[in-house]
């Protein structure tokens, strides 16, 4: 296993190669900041209409809600669909520009309700375009390249992310309208781009199934998950990422403005100075995991995120949590980097699609939990131990906690995989 490792790390990209994950890797970046500008600042706006962490968290967290199963729905009809242009560019298509135009609504409603309403439409309508071009990737790269191209994918989701953190807030302070009309133009830009490109160089062959129907799909999930004592494994781990990863994102602004009492523009140059180290971490965390193993790498940047996360847990002393931003950043890179690297090599040949919505099953498990949690704790706290920051404060504990928690996981994936090779 370490030759076949290190065979893959040695092993040159070709060009064809290269080009595809340039191709992969335009839809997203797109995805990425349309995503990250609405998780992230969706907090900022829906203050305007109520200051209950629980009711903002919750808002949020529908994007976990929708993951829940419309990825597992259109990742299996990907797998399913014969067109003339393949099974997943339709699906591309026919959420992409829904979804670009809900997320631009967010910047116009007036009233908690609609905003709620049509943030849930943009996630809805999100999940049923990204999931299928996420089965694009093992339908396009070979298994040996996998690392690689998920740290390609995770460097062009990094600074997607980056560039809507960093420059989410002053958009923001432009207008409300500014940042979800730009994530809006930015994801149609992008996505219409690769499709032409896609076409041009000739649909990707993937695998054909028989069509099932959504009882089917789901049955077969429960099938596959009964079977593989490392799906269930990585069912469990993959959650808590998430949920370390939505908790932060859900409140982070609003630590930063409410509870550290920052202005806006400043918290968001900070966190897009962070998303720049989280790049580094991305970029570094894929070839790795293609030499040393992708959950030895995953097992040692979860106890450095979990140690950066405990920091801002105890303290607000500034330069205390400035010395942790790093292993939070890094630790939050290699995890993006490497989540669907591990599962990959779990995924029978004629599942891509199918196991692609699993993927994002247990992500959504995560998504909703995490926001929830945490606007629940921030809401217990506020008048208590953190009450200088609001109650703000207390996001960290759950970030900290998922991240420690998700290790026990990964060594039961692991022991796992060894029983069954």
């Amino acid at each position: 296993m370490a030759q076949t490792r290190q065979a893959a790390a040695e092993r040159e990209l070709r060009g064809e190669e290269k080009v595809r994950l340039g191709l992969l890797a335009l839809p997203t970046f797109a995805f990425a900041l349309a995503i990250t500008l609405v998780s992230t600042y969706l907090g900022e706006v829906t203050r305007r209409y109520t200051h209950q962490t629980v009711v903002i968290g919750t808002i949020i967290g529908a994007e976990g809600i929708m993951a829940l199963w419309i990825p597992l729905l259109a990742g299996a009809g990907s797998d399913q669909l014969r067109t003339r242009i393949g099974g997943r560019l339709p699906f591309v298509l026919a959420g992409t520009l829904p979804a670009a135009v809900f997320v631009s609504l967010i910047g116009f409603v007036g009233s908690l309700g609609a905003v709620a309403a049509v943030a849930a439409l943009f996630f809805a309508f999100y999940f049923v375009a990204y999931e299928p071009y996420r089965a694009m990737y093992p339908d396009l790269l070979e298994q040996e390249v996998a690392g690689r191209g998920q740290s390609s994918q995770a460097v062009a989701r990094g600074f997607g992310t980056g560039v809507a953190l960093l420059c989410g807030g002053l958009l923001l302070s432009l207008g409300r309208p500014v940042p979800f009309l730009v994530g809006a133009l930015v994801m149609l830009a992008a996505v219409t781009l690769f499709v032409v490109l896609l076409l041009r160089r000739g649909v990707p062959e993937q695998p054909q199934e028989e069509r099932e129907g959504a009882a089917q799909v789901a049955a077969r999930l429960r099938r596959l998950i009964k079977d593989h004592p490392a799906l269930r494994s990585y069912l469990v781990a993959n959650a808590l990422w998430e949920m370390a990863l939505s908790a932060l994102k859900a409140f982070v602004i609003l630590y930063l403005v409410v509870g550290l009492r920052l202005t806006l523009t400043t918290s968001s140059l900070l966190v897009g100075g962070v998303a720049l180290v989280i790049l580094v971490g991305a970029a570094v965390a894929g070839k790795l995991g293609d030499r040393f193993g992708r959950t030895f790498v995953i097992k040692i940047a979860l106890v450095a995120y979990g140690i950066g996360y405990l920091v801002p847990t105890f303290t607000t002393i500034r330069p205390l949590i400035a010395i942790a931003v790093p292993f939070i950043a890094l630790g939050g890179g290699a995890v993006m980097t490497l989540a669907y690297a591990v599962l990959i090599p779990l995924m029978p040949e004629d599942e891509h699609g199918a196991l692609t919505g699993f993927y994002s099953l247990s992500r959504g498990i995560g998504i909703v939990a995490g926001p929830i949690l945490a606007g629940g704790l921030i809401t217990l706290t506020s008048g208590g131990p953190f009450s200088a920051t609001h109650g703000f404060q207390a996001m960290w504990i759950v970030c900290a906690a998922a991240a420690f928690t998700s290790i026990a996981f990964v060594r039961k994936l692991e022991r796992a995989r060894e029983r069954r090779a």
